[in-house]
């Protein structure tokens, strides 16, 4: 099981090492591993969040998501991604920017660096959207019933996630935005960050609402699945409830790439930290990439969402944490050391919980009242 579903990033790591090596000799080879292990404990939560959308597509939409999806998380966000953020910044077209990037590394840093208070605003507030739907959603598993009961009751309220979100964003713009850190120093990034945090909103609102509308559409459809499989047998026409399946898992896989690529903005901005060079990132991230999206198809193919039921709780939780620090970096450097440590920590303590959780329901000979399987929020 463990080879069947990790063989092709044990694969890629063979080869991405072996060509970094070959290629650009043993300073490169150390610098692509280090990258490849950042990636992963940074997206480690990640891989958590995903589990929970993508337990709900079938083998052909995992696979999918396995092959085309890594493609776009390893090219698009790892490769492409660095260069539309200097393109952009600089005013260029993107084979210039690639000419950039090989060519001054220090300058292509500094472009990126410029960008960065609009990258941290869209990413920030996009993870943001995904912590507070969770939190506010009545949920039959609760890890910290504390703090989530009465957050549940909160949730009743129409849109307050949305407009807790636009009051981060506003203080965001006016603490941190006024000197947000660039390659030339502090300078005056409100309007930035003010217009890339409300495209992230937007971003969420339109992805998640598409794949949640669908995904409702098709449990109304499922309820009359067998009627509807007797009537198609008999005209010899498709069912239409496959078509449905097929825009839900459509728009599910839209969100779960949106989604990654909020989660990648950390570690595609902490690689400059250790490198300016282009490819020896996009090889070290695309790498760690392979490894998230691998963990996420054992995490649904082996039930360990089901059985340790406040991992998805945690995971949500470093979401909130990892948010919070993107927004702080607009101004304030993060060490990615506590980037990767918070959300670790977090999934970690969720795992132990879910652990003491299974031990006493063991104990009792039976099932708690808790022992129902956590509702996910519709498209999130």
């Amino acid at each position: 099981m463990v080879l069947k579903t990790f063989g092709w990033s044990f694969a890629v790591t063979a080869l991405g090492l072996a060509f970094a090596a070959w290629q650009w000799g043993w300073e490169a080879f150390g610098v692509v591993l280090i990258l490849s292990i950042l990636e992963i404990s940074l997206s480690f939560d990640n891989a958590v969040v995903n589990a929970g959308i993508l337990k709900k597509m079938n083998a052909f939409w995992q696979k999918i998501f396995l092959t085309i999806g890594i493609l776009i998380a390893v090219f698009g966000m790892r490769l492409v991604f660095p260069v539309v953020i200097v393109a952009i910044s600089a005013k260029v077209g993107p084979i210039e920017a690639v000419e950039l990037a090989m060519n001054d590394a220090e300058r292509y840093e500094d472009l990126v660096t410029d960008a960065h208070a609009a990258i941290a605003s869209f990413g920030g507030m996009f993870l943001l959207m995904i912590f507070l739907d969770f939190i506010f959603e009545d949920r039959d598993i609760k890890w910290l019933g504390w703090l989530e009961r009465p957050l549940a009751k909160l949730g009743k309220v129409d849109m307050l996630s949305v407009c807790i979100a636009l009051i981060a964003l506003l203080l965001s713009a006016i603490t941190f935005a006024t000197q947000a850190h660039t390659s030339t120093g502090h300078v005056d990034k409100s309007a930035t960050v003010l217009l890339s945090g409300v495209a992230g909103l937007i971003t969420y609102l339109v992805v998640g609402g598409l794949s949640g509308y669908f995904e409702n559409k098709l449990e109304e459809e499922e309820e009359r699945e067998h009627e509807e499989e007797e009537k198609a047998k008999k005209a010899g026409k498709p069912v239409s409830a496959v078509g449905l399946a097929g825009k839900a898992a459509f728009f599910l896989f839209l969100y779960l790439e949106v989604l990654d690529a909020s989660f990648s903005f950390d570690g595609v901005i902490g690689a400059f930290a250790i490198t300016n060079h282009i490819f020896w990132m996009a090889l070290g991230l695309g790498i760690g990439a392979m490894y998230v999206r691998s963990l996420t198809v054992y995490l649904v193919r082996q039930g360990t969402l089901d059985d340790y039921v406040y991992l998805e709780h945690g995971a949500h939780y470093a979401i909130g944490a990892l948010a919070v620090i993107l927004l702080i970096t607009i101004q304030h450097e993060i060490s990615e050391l506590i980037t990767g440590t918070v959300g670790v920590f977090l999934i970690a303590a969720s795992f132990l919980s879910s652990v003491r959780r299974n031990k006493r329901l063991a104990a009792e000979g039976g099932a708690g009242p808790d022992d129902k399987k956590a509702k996910v929020p519709s498209g999130v």
